[in-house]
């Protein structure tokens, strides 16, 4: 579909035009650094979502071109990581996978050393799903994407490290913010000028990566796992804990178990069976009950 007036208007997309950036969406990512200085030092960085390539121009632009020597270019590793295959960056090797695969982290991690040992110090996502109008829908899916590079930056970043990721403000915008706090120390959330005014677009800016003790990075698909068996995988308490929290909750189950579990007096009632699940607390589910979940909710049901 070719560009309507409107953006042959846009300041940033002529001007991305002339300065031979594949979108106007360059500029947000320098905006970012004008702003933050996400850049800085930089010499590892990962592009997540990154076709048609803007991104990976401006981390090339940036971080390859500006080495003074041979070694310096070799220190120097971009990779630009996305199902869609696009035309070569000078300094930056493609990938060709999906960020919500633990294979796809194992690639990334390959190309910066053998032993693991060397990681990124810098990932950026600017993947956005397809809009379908329903903002809530389009704000659901955005928030997913964004836990999906998330995960898959804990498992390649280094300590110290940061991300930057497109977020779609809305109801759970808070939440997420909170989230992203737990693993970085320095949080933010930032709309650069050459976003569109009436784009519900911005993006978070964090640095200072630091992995809570404990925890075991996963990659995750809330679409694709059962979040609860994934977090149980790695055998850390810290994990059982998080993993859920991280992926916004489980849309399977309610979202307060104590309305399920009380009746309108709120005592719990007796001949009512409970599912110990090993992620939750003790505090929520003791260890003495058993039964099935679903037993609760027909037998909640028949008595309303």
């Amino acid at each position: 579909m070719g560009k309507t007036s409107k953006d042959k208007r846009d300041i940033y997309y002529r001007q991305a035009k002339e300065e031979g950036w594949r979108a106007r969406s360059a500029f947000k990512l320098l905006h970012i650094h004008d702003a933050y200085g996400i850049l800085n030092g930089v010499r590892r960085a990962v592009d997540l979502c990154a076709a048609p390539g803007s991104w990976s121009q401006v981390l090339s632009r940036k971080l390859y071109d500006t080495c003074q020597n041979d070694a310096e270019k070799s220190a120097t590793k971009i990779i630009a990581v996305d199902l869609q295959a696009m035309a070569p960056i000078r300094g930056v090797l493609q990938l060709q996978g999906d960020i919500t695969k633990e294979s796809t982290a194992e690639a990334i991690i390959s190309h910066f050393s053998a032993d693991g040992e060397e990681k990124a110090q810098l990932v950026v996502c600017d993947g956005a799903p397809d809009v379908t109008g329903v903002h809530e829908m389009d704000e659901y899916m955005q928030h997913q994407l964004l836990v999906s590079a998330l995960s898959i930056a804990t498992v390649v970043l280094e300590s110290g490290g940061s991300f930057v990721a497109k977020i779609f403000q809305g109801n759970a915008t808070g939440l997420l913010s909170t989230q992203m706090k737990i693993f970085f120390n320095k949080f933010d959330i930032y709309k650069p000028p050459s976003s569109r005014s009436s784009s519900i677009e911005s993006f978070v800016v964090c640095s200072d990566f630091c992995l809570p003790p404990g925890y075991i990075p996963q990659v995750i698909n809330t679409a694709r796992d059962d979040i609860r068996v994934l977090a149980q995988k790695t055998g850390s308490d810290v994990n059982r804990r998080l993993v859920p929290f991280i992926a916004c909750g489980d849309l399977d189950g309610p979202n307060n178990h104590s309305e399920d579990e009380s009746d309108a007096s709120g005592e719990l009632q007796d001949d009512i069976k409970y599912d110990y699940d090993g992620i939750m607390s003790d505090e929520i589910y003791p260890q003495e009950f058993k039964g099935s979940y679903e037993e609760l909710k027909i037998n909640h049901t028949s008595r309303q």
